[in-house]
């Protein structure tokens, strides 16, 4: 796992790296090993994999080669890192994104899909602005001259999941605590519900709600995000005060990926979901 609180490498640098570092661990070198037949410097290698260098294509031929990698592997990784770098896309508001979440909306632009569970609000994708307005105003992280431009992010971020030909695959699974959550107005309440039966009606989202009635579940531990892509491993995302846990080892990804299928099958279906909600909007 890896932990952000500073600066944070682009997203895509980032993905490549961790993917670097996969190939390493399974061919059990280090780096002082790996050094020889590569030809390149312990120092070189680790900035490789900490993304604090770019990776072209000749030197993760020669790294994924050294540490026995099949070709296509090979072939995908240099077609990952020959990918245009659109994934500061938040640029225009870094003064209020920290780098560590940086990195990580810079990844989810990269994924094809997205699991996400909220035990406590419903995940920033899913929210109204006004919703989010309150939510940013209620942070203590967020200082008050940058809340209108941490809402824009949002709502900027948001559009992933309406935007372009090939949007994002979200499947969420949200308590009814988060549902619950009184966040400033009724009429504030009712457009975030109407908001959430309205995208749970869209072909590339899933929602599910998951009540204390449907019983224990396997991710009592909180809130975790899953990233899947077309050309690389899955990572996992756990959001901390002040930064960022990414959980990029195979055996900690799968644990996390039981967790989402147990919270898929405790939680109520996609249509009773709705119904669920849609009975929360009546009663406001």
């Amino acid at each position: 796992m890896l932990a952000q609180r500073g600066s944070g490498p682009s997203a895509l640098r980032w993905l490549i790296g961790v993917e670097l570092a996969h190939y390493r661990n399974r061919a059990t070198l280090t780096l002082a090993e790996l050094a020889v037949p590569t030809g390149i410097s312990k120092q070189k290698l680790g900035h490789l994999e900490t993304a604090e260098r770019r990776q072209y294509p000749t030197d993760i031929t020669k790294v994924l080669t050294a540490c026995g990698a099949a070709q296509h592997d090979i072939d995908r990784l240099t077609t990952l890192a020959g990918m245009t770098d659109s994934t500061t896309w938040w640029g225009p508001w870094s003064d209020v994104v920290p780098d560590w979440l940086g990195t990580f909306v810079g990844l989810e632009r990269l994924a094809t899909n997205e699991f996400i569970f909220g035990p406590i609000t419903l995940p920033g994708l899913m929210q109204t602005p006004e919703y989010a307005r309150e939510l940013t105003y209620a942070a203590l992280r967020v200082r008050r001259d940058h809340a209108e431009r941490t809402i824009e992010f949002r709502m900027e971020r948001a559009r992933r999941l309406t935007d372009g030909e090939t949007p994002l695959h979200l499947h969420t699974v949200v308590t009814e605590q988060a549902l619950r959550l009184n966040v400033g107005t009724s009429d504030v309440m009712a457009a975030q519900y109407d908001y959430l039966i309205e995208l749970a009606d869209r072909p590339n989202v899933t929602l599910q709600v998951v009540t204390p009635e449907r019983g224990p579940h396997g991710a009592v531990n909180g809130q975790f995000v899953l990233l899947d892509f077309e050309i690389a491993r899955s990572i996992g995302y756990v959001e901390l005060q002040d930064g960022a846990i990414y959980v990029q080892h195979a055996g900690a990804v799968d644990t996390y990926q039981e967790s989402a299928r147990s919270l898929k099958t405790v939680a109520l279906p996609p249509d009773e979901s709705v119904g669920f909600i849609a009975d929360l909007r009546k009663r406001l």
